[in-house]
């Protein structure tokens, strides 16, 4: 490999090598990967672009993530459950069921943070925004209301993406935006006018919403989002044990 652009990012060839090799038994529960160093001698990359891939895996549950310490393959036995990738993005969630996933933005706006969005992504009074609105598909038919806000920086991203993007977070992880945790919040709200136009529901049905605030490796918040989905089509479900726990999405109410 080399440090060249090329059309997938070079962290994310080398998580999808080092993923492969986990998923092979090469690294066993347990186990160290090869020290950054030799990571960087075996890929001919830089610590910037290893340090992106550890991250990728980490946030798919496959290593701890202890900074300045070689990286302990975690184990993998046991009931499959949603890596956090696949939980936090649409996109591959749906992809994992077979269904083709859609995506078409209706509003994108710049705005100053109102003071719910300057808390949650820790931005000073005045701070723009950008608020992202999308109608959401699975095999073409609607089931999902997004409404996400995004710090200037990000946002400036998402406004150059074309507005039919089908996965905002697979672009950004592009430019080097990754998403290492979240904190999700699950309740019901009633629909508003826009969702009862875009989801073809009726106006005061409930609906499952879904808050998620997300951020980097570094902690900085990346995200603040609000899904609205339609009743029926979709269900969270959490598994715990003593020592693990994981928040996983299914089709179906």
């Amino acid at each position: 490999m080399s440090e060249r652009r090329t059309g997938t990012p070079l962290y994310l060839k080398v998580a999808a090598d080092l993923r492969a090799a986990i998923t092979a038994g090469e690294y066993g529960s347990g186990a160290k990967l090869p020290a950054e160093d030799a990571l960087v001698r075996r890929y001919g990359v830089s610590r910037g672009t290893v340090r992106q891939a550890l991250a990728a895996l980490r946030t798919d549950g496959l290593i701890t993530s202890r900074r300045g310490a070689r990286r302990v393959v975690l184990p993998t036995g046991g009931p499959l459950l949603h890596s956090f990738g696949e939980l936090r993005s649409f996109t591959r969630w749906a992809r994992s069921l077979g269904e083709e996933p859609g995506g078409r933005v209706v509003t994108l706006d710049r705005v100053p943070a109102a003071p719910e969005e300057a808390e949650q992504l820790i931005l000073p009074q005045g701070a723009f925004v950008f608020r992202v609105r999308r109608l959401r598909t699975l095999s073409g038919t609607p089931v999902m209301v997004e409404r996400t806000t995004y710090p200037e920086r990000i946002g400036e991203l998402v406004a150059d993406m074309p507005s039919d993007t089908v996965s905002h977070s697979e672009e950004l992880e592009f430019h080097g935006v990754l998403f290492a945790d979240a904190r999700h919040t699950i309740d019901l709200v009633p629909a508003d006018d826009d969702d009862a136009e875009l989801l073809g529901c009726r106006q005061g049905e409930s609906l499952l919403r879904e808050r998620r605030h997300s951020t980097d490796p570094s902690g900085s918040p990346v995200e603040w989002s609000q899904d609205r989905y339609l009743p029926g089509t979709v269900a969270f479900t959490m598994q715990s044990s003593t020592s693990a726990s994981a928040l996983g999405r299914k089709l179906g109410g």
